[in-house]
């Protein structure tokens, strides 16, 4: 059952359309993360449901009740910034009882609740520093700890781990997720880092342009992408317009016929093939030939870029130690049809 529901949801700046009629239904203890490049809409949605943008048209449903206009301060939900937005002047117990004060909790609850909250945080010995004696992690713990506090329906985080370095964000992602677990809170994050999306979510919502591209579980938004936008935003594929459908499970693009199971029969077409699909074999059972024009060694992968008649593919290989294919050569690549996407060449929101 829906907990928070956004209808048809928008907002324009004159004739400038952020989000353009957004549905969404998130159900209670859900972990969902708003997917997308820098201008899509994503943080503009947060902001509506947060109360700090007011939309142009459409609803936001809370627990059946309705906060479309109601203030922000009323809505009772808890906020995460990219720049936590800790008071420097107050430390870190004070920064975590702030929003208690704000509600009216009385003394000896509001100590109670901080205790709690700097312990399941781990940051329960810092009570007494400043923002100025913590790391960037630690300042992330306490912005959290003051968010659920205040016991809220709804976290919402914008960007949460963008001013992180790549191993903290990564340890943060670990434990931000084992305490949205532990405390079952509905959660909304909006992040542009994909990986971070697939590590987190539940679901994941995919925007472009102020639209949705695609929602699902990130398994399968990754195996199944509805396009090419979707196909190439959740990681790296190959994408080829197909240019003729073949009777049963083939297509054919310049020429060259490609296996895949999905259904060829209607519409104009786009094949997708993912570089960790595709494997190295011998000439006589080669989908395609090609030559390897570059290879990246990423520690435990290797990324090759091929030169087709398809055009230019992209193929990875987990690090075996085993010696790899150098550029200059000449080599066969293949591929299951189950491994294959057949999705419409003209995309359109959902």
């Amino acid at each position: 059952m829906s907990f928070l529901e956004l209808k048809g949801l928008s907002k324009h700046y004159d004739d400038a359309v952020a989000v353009a009629a957004c549905d969404l239904s998130v159900t209670q203890g859900e972990f969902v993360c708003l997917l997308g490049p820098s201008g899509c809409g994503k943080t503009t949605t947060l902001q509506m449901v947060a109360g700090f943008v007011q939309p142009t048209s459409g609803r936001i449903l809370l627990d059946g009740a309705d906060i479309t206009n109601v203030k922000p301060n009323q809505r009772g939900l808890g906020i995460v910034f990219q720049s936590y937005a800790l008071f420097p002047h107050m430390t870190v117990a004070d920064n975590v009882a702030f929003g208690l004060e704000m509600q009216g909790v009385g003394g000896g609850e509001r100590r109670k609740r901080v205790d709690a909250m700097l312990e399941l945080v781990q940051l329960s010995a810092m009570a007494g520093r400043y923002p100025r004696e913590l790391s960037g992690g630690q300042r992330q713990r306490v912005a959290l700890a003051r968010a659920l506090a205040i016991r809220p329906p709804v976290l919402l985080l914008d960007e949460p781990m963008g001013a992180l370095d790549a191993k903290l964000r990564e340890e943060m992602q670990i434990e931000l997720r084992a305490l949205q677990h532990r405390l079952g809170v509905t959660t909304i994050m909006v992040t542009h880092d994909q990986s971070e999306a697939m590590t987190l979510a539940d679901r994941v919502v995919l925007m472009n342009k102020g639209c949705i591209e695609q929602v699902g579980r990130p398994f399968e938004m990754y195996e199944r992408p509805n396009g090419r936008f979707s196909s190439t935003f959740l990681g790296k594929a190959n994408v080829f317009e197909v240019t003729r459908t073949q009777p049963g499970a083939s297509v054919e693009v310049l020429g060259h016929v490609l296996p895949t199971n999905d259904d060829a029969s209607v519409g104009a077409l786009e094949y997708i093939v993912r570089p960790e699909k595709i494997a190295f074999v011998d000439g006589g059972i080669a989908v395609v030939r090609g030559r390897v024009s570059a290879r990246v060694f990423l520690g435990n992968h290797w990324l090759f870029q091929i030169e087709t008649p398809l055009g230019t593919m992209q193929l990875t290989h987990a690090n075996t130690g085993l010696p790899q294919a150098a550029e200059g050569d000449d080599v066969g690549l293949s591929w299951a049809p189950e491994n294959a996407r057949l999705v419409p060449r003209a995309e359109a929101c959902v």
